[in-house]
């Protein structure tokens, strides 16, 4: 819903209504909207009438959430045709923030969107997004309890701050409810798995003859998890490889060499283990593997979470006190505590002798080996036993009061302040390294007989091959298994005064009106993994500790110009500073923007300005973390005759050298910095019937990304023969983060998160939305958005070619448009929604393995993809409504892609784009008791 049909919020459209309501809406449903009461909304800061401004927004009502069968705040905002950027989630096994759910606007980064709750910045998700990136979890938020969103695309930084460069999203909560209101809602999946249940409860209360009016709810829900052997392209490796490839088995028992590859050493040929995975592993086999015999299941990719199990629970409050006509106190609190479970699957729970050994040398078959171990859930008592859980609370408290300075004064003020605060454990079953070493030491590798006779560098056993290919109890399983907690939390406080004057002086054009805010506050962010991820007690697993805290204050003014009756200029201006670490960082922004209505039913608009997104406090602060990677050296290259251009002829050695490298924050990052504009027009001849488009810009520089290693080794080789001045600031951090031996080798590469990146994109987006009066047939609305992404471009390194992320899909798998569209239809009690959600065509999966993209063997595009939602409502009486939903209507599945995968896939479509669930029923019931009394 666009704005210039936000007056409608306050009409009754198709949703249950009496008769007496209808008469009215059917009597003024062709008058223009006018005079209307002022109110604020998203993108501006001074209350002005429902109609668009320059800045597009679209709202999504609690009607509209519940009718369209979704089921949370992520399932509103993911299915918004502006939400084009695939994203990690449920189905992204061992990502970083498995149990998190967000989304991307316009396929921009995550952490580009300002999240708002009641117009406060919501509390930072302490884990990080991909392991870098801070962004905001929005599965916590009480959708019972949301009066409507509304979604701002586009830069905002001149009214909102920091990280509004894609655009912001603020969820409003209910301030008012007649009566209280107890609903509950009930449902699972048709293909199994993923029952769940929600109730919440509402009321109001006043006292003090009305002086005190509070508005409290509470929300808590349930669901099981659903689990990849609950969907038939999950529950076995595909079926249907690229080429004919035929179906190969997880290498569950698997015993290698690097000179002979595989060996099958099990005199049981699989016997003693046919019981694994519920009883589903064989002897099997890959051809040209050594003797390419070893023991597998086909059904391992079914032992992993698809959607997390969740337990959750979300208080409100909302109260209010009127001190006098003049002033009010308010008070707002939000509280949630969740508790998510998940599996990451049995790709990620085995046990092999590379981690300590590296290899092992056994002297009769005079060879060298690896052993590798799957466990099953025949080990573990359980598959369920195994699942790793994240406990959250979070809170966001607001004390304020606000009100107009006197009677005969038009400056309106709100002074705040305000707390949020978001912890997170992280608890999972991890695998001693000692105890889990020594086991296999003893029950299957035996004594270390010495060193080998080849290298001198690798241990000597004589496995028992027989005990290798076993199965274990679940009391031997869990005597080298540990739980390890990571704790983390973030915060924000801030105190914030507002004043604002919706009649400053008089124009042609109406009213001028201005709003004046000023803010302070401090952030936290911190990350404390478990002590035994950071030592080396924790087997094939790292974690990186972090933390910081920062101190930061803003000023904002905005002014509304209606210069000419057709003619509206506004303009914004805000000033932000952020000081951390002994050190300051600044960023002031700006943003015009005109409206031009030639006649009262047309609207042009229009918007230039500019966005940024401050160094985040993990970008700063992260710890030092290691990792190993290979590159050139390009100096040692140099001294044996072989330019750049030529380390294609450089030894080995040198040209393909594997180093050790370290990474951490970088206190020193400056803001991402970002030009955005956008125009377009409003078309409303009547309250019945609006059409708008918009064109946004965004053209984004500074992005942080770490050194480019290659790029490092370059300067380095540059400044030591003499090409670049050995005392530039670029040679000596080059000289400082590369440290070489007494003989000349690479010992070590430090790098760093630095301001590099940039990318431009441009995108165009469409709303529509249509009422009609059947007289004794009810009411129809209809209602659509659409979203295409024209240019994408992107460079990570000035000496990086530009890469079209629209036509590149070995960068980007986004589709290029996405749409949704709903139909509803009301009539005395009933009422009836169709809702459908469109994603463009996308890169099959040949296409991303390649840089030659689409013109790789076997690349190609997928057709588009649509899903539909339909709900009945039906109103029991004026105080009960009854409702059936049922959601992805056709039972649609992303199985059109089986055939470019290879035979080894557990997950053979892009879980970034679509989701595996299948149609979902869900019954509901709202009794609204006590309404109107």
């Amino acid at each position: 819903m666009t704005l210039a049909l936000a007056a409608a919020l306050f009409l009754p459209v198709a949703h249950a209504q009496d008769q007496a309501s209808q008469d009215q809406s059917a009597a003024t449903a062709d008058q223009k909207p006018k005079d209307l009461d002022k109110v604020t909304v998203t993108g501006s800061l001074i209350p002005q009438t429902t109609l668009e401004t320059f800045t597009p927004v679209t709202i999504i009502s609690a009607e509209d959430i519940q009718a369209r069968g979704f089921n949370n705040v992520a399932e509103v905002l993911q299915g918004s045709s502006f939400s084009t950027g695939g994203v990690q989630n449920n189905q992204s096994s061992a990502s970083f923030t498995q149990g998190a759910e967000t989304l991307s606007l316009f396929g921009l980064s995550a952490s580009y969107v300002k999240y708002l709750i009641d117009g406060r910045p919501m509390a930072n998700y302490p884990a990080l997004y991909n392991g870098s990136d801070v962004f905001n979890n929005i599965s916590g938020i009480p959708v019972e309890l949301v009066e409507r969103i509304e979604i701002l695309p586009g830069g905002q930084s001149s009214l909102y701050g920091s990280d509004a460069i894609a655009g912001v999203v603020n969820i409003i909560l209910k301030k008012n409810i007649d009566g209280a209101i107890l609903s509950g809602r009930f449902g699972g999946y048709d293909e199994g798995g993923g029952r769940s249940g929600r109730i919440s409860f509402a009321d109001s209360v006043s006292a003090v003859d009305d002086k005190l009016n509070i508005v409290f709810g509470i929300q808590a829900e349930k669901s099981d998890p659903v689990w990849g052997y609950q969907r038939d392209l999950t529950s076995q490796f595909n079926t249907n490889g690229y080429n004919g490839a035929p179906q190969l088995a997880s290498r569950d028992w698997l015993v290698y060499s690097p000179f002979t590859s595989y060996k099958f050493l099990d005199p049981a040929n699989c016997a003693n283990v046919s019981g694994g995975f519920d009883g589903s592993v064989e002897m099997q086999t890959r051809p040209g593997f050594g003797d390419e015999n070893y023991c597998g299941s086909m059904t391992t990719p079914g032992y992993r979470t698809l959607k997390n199990s969740k337990e959750g629970v979300q208080l409100y409050t909302h109260a209010t006190w009127d001190f006098n006509d003049l002033a009010q106190g308010y008070a707002d609190v939000l509280l949630s505590h969740e508790k998510v479970k998940y599996h990451v699957g049995s790709n990620y729970t085995w046990w092999g002798t590379s981690v300590k050994w590296g290899y092992f040398y056994d002297p009769e078959l005079d060879d060298f080996l690896n052993l590798q171990r799957a466990f099953t859930p025949e080990d573990m008592g359980g598959w369920e036993n195994s699942m790793q859980e994240n406990k959250s609370t979070s809170y966001a408290v607001t004390v304020g009061v606000n009100g107009t300075l006197s009677e005969d004064s038009n400056w309106d003020y709100d002074i705040s302040l305000s707390r949020t605060h978001y912890k997170l454990d992280e608890i999972d079953l991890a695998r001693l390294a000692d105890p889990i070493n020594d086991y296999f030491q003893e029950h299957v590798l035996g004594p270390q007989l010495g060193l080998d006779p080849y290298y001198g560098a690798y241990p000597v056993f004589q496995p028992d091959y027989a005990a290798f290919y076993t199965l274990m109890s679940p009391s031997d399983f869990y005597s080298f298994m540990g739980k390890t907690v990571s704790r983390s939390s973030t915060f924000d406080n801030m105190i914030r005064a507002q004043f604002t004057n919706g009649s400053l002086f008089s124009l042609p054009g109406g009213d001028a009106g201005a709003a004046i805010a000023v803010e302070a506050g401090t952030q936290g962010w911190t990350y404390t993994p478990d002590p035994r991820l950071l030592n080396g007690e924790i087997w094939g697993t790292t974690a990186v500790s972090g933390g910081g805290k920062r101190s930061r204050y803003a000023m904002t003014g905005e002014l509304r110009l209606p210069v000419l009756e057709p003619l509206t200029i506004t303009a914004s201006a805000r000033y932000d500073g952020f000081r951390a670490a002994g050190r300051e960082i600044s960023k002031p922004t700006y943003a015009l923007g005109v409206e031009y209505r030639p006649i009262e039913s047309l609207l042009f608009r229009g918007k230039y300005g500019t966005a940024f997104k401050a160094p985040t406090l993990a970008d700063q602060f992260q710890g030092l973390s290691g990792f190993y990677s290979t590159t050139t050296d390009y100096y040692n290259c140099g001294l044996l005759g072989f330019d750049p251009g030529e380390v294609d002829l450089c030894p080995a050695r040198f040209s393909d050298l594997q180093y050790f490298g370290q990474q951490s924050g970088n206190p020193d990052l400056k803001p991402i910095n970002a030009k955005v504009w956008s125009y377009g027009v409003v078309w409303a001849p009547t309250a019945k019937f609006s059409v708008s488009a918009d064109y946004h810009h965004w053209d984004i520089r500074d992005e942080v990304r770490l050194q480019s290693v290659d790029q490092l080794m370059r300067d380095e080789a540059a400044c030591r023969t003499g090409g670049l001045d050995i005392n530039s600031g670029t040679c000596q951090a080059a000289i400082s983060q590369i440290t070489r031996g007494s003989a000349g080798t690479v010992q070590s590469i430090e790098v760093k998160k630095i301001n590099i990146a940039k990318q431009t994109l441009d995108a165009v987006t469409v709303d529509m939305n249509y009422r009609q009066e059947l007289g004794a047939f009810g009411t129809l609305g209809l209602s659509g958005s659409w979203t295409r992404n024209l240019e994408h471009l992107l460079q990570d390194y000035p000496t990086d070619p530009v890469v079209d992320a629209l036509n590149d899909p070995y960068w980007s798998t986004d589709p290029k448009y996405k749409a949704n569209a709903s139909v509803s239809w009301n009539k005395a009690r009933w009422t009836t929604t169709l809702y459908a959600n469109y994603i463009g065509p996308t890169p099959n999966y040949r296409a991303t393995l390649d840089p030659d993209g689409y013109a790789f063997a076997g690349a190609g595009r997928l057709g588009s993809y649509t899903t539909a939602n339909a709900s009945v409502n039906f109103d029991v009486t004026e105080d009960l409504k009854l409702s059936f939903l049922v959601n992805n209507l056709a039972n649609r599945m992303p199985d059109m892609d089986v055939r470019s995968y290879p035979g080894n896939s557990g997950e053979p479509y892009n879980s970034s784009n679509f989701n595996l669930l299948g149609r979902a029923y869900y019954v509901e019931a709202k009794w609204n008791f006590g309404k109107g009394k």
